[in-house]
């Protein structure tokens, strides 16, 4: 959900074995999705408030850095976790990071700008109240710069470290569920 070019649903669709669809509700971006793509996934315009698929569609469901996009990030995360029959993962832009430091502040510059940066605790409130377990938060990018020593320091680091950049939820929906009828 919230592909975009479709650098992270491709990355998927090399490692899967069954259909991988990218959603993004930018036309565009979906173009060059899927002229990079070499037939590996779907690509299909949706809204992440109202994705067009029934209930349990998806053995798991992944969205990377976009549900902080989103005006009502709930809708998106409730929708991400009713279009799954078994697995979810959520990747928000953490708030206490030193990503935030150098590109979110003041409303943040070039990509970074207008998403909202979450807390641990702020991510993982998103799926209070919805069907799941087995909740995991784990983060990533605790130094943003990227060169050798990043490199060296981010596999060093326990990923339950709370200043990465990125923060990860994932977990499993509370029972296995059968595909439903539509959701409308």
């Amino acid at each position: 959900m919230g592909c975009g070019t479709g650098y992270f649903t491709r990355a998927l669709a090399r490692r899967m074995h069954g259909p991988v669809v990218g959603v993004d509700l930018d036309e565009a971006r979906l173009e060059y999705a899927r002229a990079h793509d070499g037939g590996r996934a779907d690509y299909t315009i949706a809204d992440a408030r109202a994705l067009p698929f029934a209930d349990a569609s998806f053995d798991m469901v992944m969205s990377i850095a976009a549900v902080c996009f989103v005006d009502d990030e709930a809708a998106a995360v409730a929708e991400i976790v009713r279009v799954s029959r078994r697995r979810f993962a959520v990747g928000l832009l953490n708030r206490h990071s030193l990503l935030w430091l150098q590109e979110g502040r003041d409303g943040g510059q070039g990509g970074y700008r207008g998403p909202r940066w979450h807390s641990m605790r702020q991510a993982r409130g998103l799926f209070a109240g919805l069907p799941v377990r087995d909740i995991h938060e784990r983060t990533a990018i605790h130094l943003p710069s990227g060169g050798r020593t990043a490199k060296v320091v981010e596999r060093l680091l326990p990923s339950r470290l709370p200043s990465g950049g990125f923060i990860l939820v994932s977990g499993n929906v509370t029972e296995p569920r059968r595909r439903a009828t539509p959701h409308t």
